[in-house]
């Protein structure tokens, strides 16, 4: 068990010890009084203020426990209970919440802990190739800047040689193709290693399929798999792009563009990066690909057996995609809350951004939809919000493709 989860684990015994035991000294206190008073109101008295002086220490180490060592509390919580510390009953409720959390985050934690320890001699994602893990638009995915939340970490824990694509946040579709096969080369040339193993989240799927296709990366490539990909583009990105001043466009893509350059995009392009993003971008795109790894929209999870084509230049790369469904607005955190409706709207069954018909690409598509009412968005499967999520585990889920990938000599 981590430091930081025997930590959490110490403050949530302690403010349970707070509930039980306040709840029993009022208990207590109320019975006394009413055999103590009025004589014997001192001794009363004196233990009163013990009792009180002791709980609340207790509350106060527990609180700024858990406070400063859990991940799942979130701001949200947090907030909550601030605000309902000093009302009577909500303080209560707040406290069950906070309790009842912490302890969930310790549970879970430690089963992960237990498993990975147990299959740490197999080192299960172990690959032939290391992993290349290629951001979206607008983040950026080095050590420092962490797009991928806890994942790298899980997959390292299990044998995993991990890589960043460190491409610019903002570009147009080839030009951050060509910043990634330069930085594959380097990887290759530098480690020796032949090939990568890329993982990449939405734009990133776009970027790297354009750098297999006309960028020269194939040969470089043992497998790509995309995650959360729009493929065949946004439908509401157009709709936005027509109903939205230009003057307004140009205005935010300064902004944005200025505000990268100062945080290293060598050469940042909003508007370029959007307009790849839609649904008539993203035709022009795959024309200019050949979307030799096309699968029909309604194509189960499963595998398509695909003839190599000597013309294809995805031939000899295992080619696979996922997509997921976020079941609605109010689980999706800022700004997936207010896309998910307009994404329903134009497109259908979504993540917050992407709708399933765009995902499907590769040999295997598979759908994640878990059951429940929460569903999985865009930024749960990169783990942005550091999540644990009822009925799907973010990190198991990397840890079991690229256990995949391995099983399948990559």
């Amino acid at each position: 068990m981590t430091g930081r989860i025997r930590a959490c684990r110490f403050g949530v015994i302690m403010l349970k010890l707070f509930w039980w035991t306040s709840l029993l000294a009022t208990i207590g206190f109320i019975v006394s009084a009413v055999l103590w008073l009025p004589h014997d109101w001192p001794v009363w008295l004196g233990v009163l203020l013990a009792v009180i002086g002791i709980e609340f220490a207790i509350f106060w180490i527990g609180i700024v426990i858990v406070y400063l060592t859990s991940v799942q509390l979130g701001l949200k919580i947090r907030v909550i209970g601030i605000l309902c510390g000093w009302i009577p009953i909500a303080n209560l409720v707040a406290l069950r919440l906070i309790i009842r959390t912490v302890d969930n985050e310790v549970r879970f934690e430690s089963a992960k802990e237990v498993l990975n320890r147990s299959r740490a001699p197999r080192r299960i994602c172990a690959t032939r190739y290391p992993i290349l893990l290629v951001h979206g638009v607008f983040f950026r995915d080095t050590a420092v800047l962490d797009y991928w939340g806890r994942i790298p970490g899980e997959l390292q824990r299990n044998g995993a040689t991990v890589y960043y694509g460190e491409h610019q946040s903002a570009a147009s579709v080839p030009d951050a193709a060509r910043e990634l096969t330069e930085r594959i080369r380097r990887i290759v040339e530098t480690t020796g290693c032949g090939k990568v193993n890329i993982i990449a989240h939405s734009k990133g799927g776009l970027d790297m399929r354009y750098a297999i296709a006309r960028c020269g990366a194939a040969p470089m490539v043992a497998s790509l798999t995309t995650i959360n990909t729009p493929h065949r583009g946004c439908g509401f990105a157009d709709y936005l792009l027509t109903k939205i001043p230009t003057s307004v466009q140009n205005r935010v893509a300064a902004t944005y563009n200025a505000a990268a350059a100062r945080l290293g995009d060598a050469h940042p392009d909003f508007m370029a990066a959007v307009h790849d993003l839609t649904q008539s971008g993203c035709a022009r795109l795959n024309a200019r690909i050949g979307d030799w790894r096309e699968m029909d929209k309604t194509t189960a999870p499963g595998v398509t057996p695909i003839e190599p084509d000597p013309a294809d230049p995805f031939s000899g790369i295992v080619c696979q995609s996922f997509g997921s469904k976020l079941r609605r607005a109010t689980t999706g955190k800022f700004p997936l809350n207010f896309t998910y409706p307009l994404v329903k709207w134009f497109d259908g069954p979504n993540d917050g951004l992407v709708s399933r018909p765009s995902f499907p690409w590769g040999e295997r598509f598979i759908w994640l939809e878990p059951n429940g009412t929460r569903g999985i968005s865009h930024a749960d499967m990169i783990d942005l919000n550091r999540e644990n999520i009822p009925g799907f585990d973010v990190r198991e889920f990397y840890v079991q493709i690229v256990a995949e990938l391995k099983r399948r000599g990559l």
